[in-house]
């Protein structure tokens, strides 16, 4: 469970944004999503392999 303490005379607009940035870096939307539909193993991997390949390149990118 997710507990925000709210500072005297914080604003209750500021109080629900640091909620809902905490409850999205928990990852409790993306991995009930995954889960809702069966993805094989090597569909996984090779996912997982091209997203790698994908960041060397931004960094290679960058780097020079």
């Amino acid at each position: 469970m997710l507990i925000i303490p709210i500072k005297d005379g914080e604003n209750i607009d500021r109080a629900l944004k640091r909620y809902k940035r905490k409850f999205d870096k928990t990852g409790v939307i993306r991995q009930l999503r995954s889960r809702q539909a069966f993805t094989k193993p090597s569909i996984v991997r090779r996912a997982q392999v091209q997203k790698a390949a994908y960041i060397q390149h931004m960094r290679d990118d960058i780097e020079g």
